[in-house]
């Protein structure tokens, strides 16, 4: 590196043969926190070479074997950049570069992508964004699960204040994996109070990210250098995004998508019905690694398809579309009406329906959108639904197929008799058996001032609600350990040790019309 630390790599490429000699195969490059050997490590380098071309596992500052000391986000544009121009110099790397890799490997391609030399020739970020974690932090809210787990995740990388040499990675992998004490000692420190504890309760010692992220919001100037989405406009190497309706960054993920379509930039699309670190979709940033941007690297013709290629879930299909997001959509209002019901109508004099959200006994968070892949994504939610402190709004049965694809908004006019709170929205469909399968969600902290409207950008979708289906919207103080609880006393969220129980009322009258809109579309034939 540029200050003389060493970053240790594992190359991988094909066994040469008469047609294709090694010089001439791209290089895929992968830069990582989380180690070169199992599990990751294994599937990008066998996997790549495999298929024909090289790949390049470097371990990133800090970290399993390479020097210096690892900062999140902190040193990966510098450290990107030299070793650019490190395999600029290897004789088996001109065939060209391809940035690749998944969540903060992503971010490590966005770290160079807008000033890499022309040995770059394409880039597939997958579930990640140029911003990473600072999209998960929102004024008032604390997205615990995830940083928790990227702290616990990168935390074998180091033993006794040194990088742990990489001939330990497998072995500690294994261990952790196979007796399942890691998920339980995380499991327990996410129970800590205050929330500035966590870190020392799950390593025995401090966290960088994670106390940076309790004290600094996203937009502080202190994530300056880290922040790269306002770079996304310029970058000018061939894009292609691939994402999940379940990962934590898609947000994030289609807002650079946007970026560089408004920039003329003509990015690719792909979003499958994954979650974070879903094998399908590591599955498919591989082919789309081997198949478009190696195509692209060696000057060939890609194979042709539409910009934006989707899986609509309900049917169980791929579709492809011009744009993201698809045009012939509009934004129907689903009413939340009194008595728990559902509808397109608004309803008249109707008192607000209660909640009481206890931070000693949270609503639990169930599937959906989470760094660890154990329980993510799409499950029943009969059992979170049948909690006193979940509100279920569900519309009839359908008497037709309900398309929708876009981005999904709901409006809730609240009050509380705490000084402040957060509302959690999900949208379910439940079927002809009862079974409630979440699809997006999102949660929102707001200030009491009494009645007060709320409104949440749940995360995208794209889903057909069959003909004798029904349209469900929870609604509840929380969603623990996912987002950290609101303890109700008014107190910094970092040292607040206190619970108290919150009365949360949910208004729908003509006056205060709490609904969801949905992007509603019409069937193709």
């Amino acid at each position: 590196m540029s200050d003389g630390i060493t970053l240790v790599a594992d190359r991988w490429a094909p066994e040469p043969d008469n047609d294709t000699p090694q010089e001439q195969m791209p290089v895929v490059l992968v830069r990582t926190a989380y180690g070169r050997g199992a599990p990751l490590g294994w599937l990008y380098g066998p996997a790549l070479a495999e298929r024909g071309v090289q790949a390049l596992i470097v371990s990133s500052r800090g970290t399993f074997g390479s020097g210096g000391e690892f900062l999140a986000m902190r040193n990966e544009r510098k450290d990107g950049l030299a070793t650019l121009r490190w395999l600029a110099e290897q004789p088996w790397a001109q065939a060209g570069v391809i940035l690749a890799g998944s969540s903060y490997f992503g971010y490590t391609q966005w770290a160079v992508a807008d000033v890499a030399p022309p040995i770059v020739k394409a880039m597939v970020p997958h579930i990640t964004s140029s911003r990473l974690a600072l999209g998960l932090n929102q004024p008032g809210r604390f997205e615990l699960e995830t940083i928790v787990g990227f702290s616990w995740n990168t935390a074998p990388q180091r033993r006794h204040g040194r990088p742990r040499p990489a001939s330990q990675e497998r072995r500690t992998y294994l261990l952790r994996a196979l007796l399942g004490a890691d998920r339980r000692h995380v499991d327990s420190a996410l129970n800590t109070l205050p929330l500035k504890d966590v870190d020392t309760t799950l390593l025995g010692r401090g966290s960088q990210l994670y106390q940076e992220m309790l004290e600094y919001r996203q937009g502080d100037p202190h994530w300056t250098g880290t922040d790269l989405s306002s770079h996304v406009s310029t970058v000018q190497i061939p894009v292609s995004l691939v994402g999940g309706w379940y990962d934590l960054f898609l947000v994030d993920q289609l807002r650079d998508y946007a970026n560089l379509a408004a920039a003329g930039r003509d990015p690719r699309l792909t979003i499958g019905p994954w979650w974070h670190a879903d094998p399908r979709g590591m599955a498919a940033s591989v082919a789309e690694t081997v198949g478009w941007a190696a195509a692209v690297a060696r000057g060939q013709q890609p194979e042709t398809r539409s910009p934006v290629r989707l899986f609509v879930m309900g049917i169980e299909q791929w579709r492809d579309f011009d744009q993201w997001p698809p045009s012939g959509y509009r934004h129907q209002p689903w009413y939340l009406l009194s008595g728990g019901e559902l509808g397109l109508t608004v309803a008249g004099a109707a008192e607000p329906t209660p909640l009481i959200y206890d931070p000693a006994d949270p609503t639990p968070s169930l599937g959906g959108p989470k760094l660890n892949p154990a329980g993510a994504g799409p499950v029943d939610n009969r059992p979170l639904e049948a909690r006193p402190d979940v509100l279920t709004f569900t519309s009839p049965d359908l008497d037709a197929d309900l398309e929708v694809i876009g981005d999904v908004r709901a409006e809730t006019w609240v009050r509380t008799d705490r000084p402040d709170g957060d509302v959690f929205v999900r949208l379910c469909d439940v079927d002809d058996k009862g079974r409630s399968v979440n699809l997006c969600d999102e949660l929102v902290h707001f200030t009491a001032d009494g009645i007060t409207k709320v409104t949440l950008q749940l995360s995208p979708t794209a889903h057909v609600f069959k003909a004798g289906h029904r349209i469900r919207v929870q609604v509840s103080g929380g969603a623990f350990p996912r987002f950290a609880r609101n303890l109700g006393g008014g107190e910094p969220p970092a040292t607040a040790t206190t619970p108290h129980k919150a009365r949360v009322e949910i208004f729908h009258d003509t006056e205060h019309t709490s609904a969801v809109f949905l992007p509603v579309g019409v069937l193709s034939a």
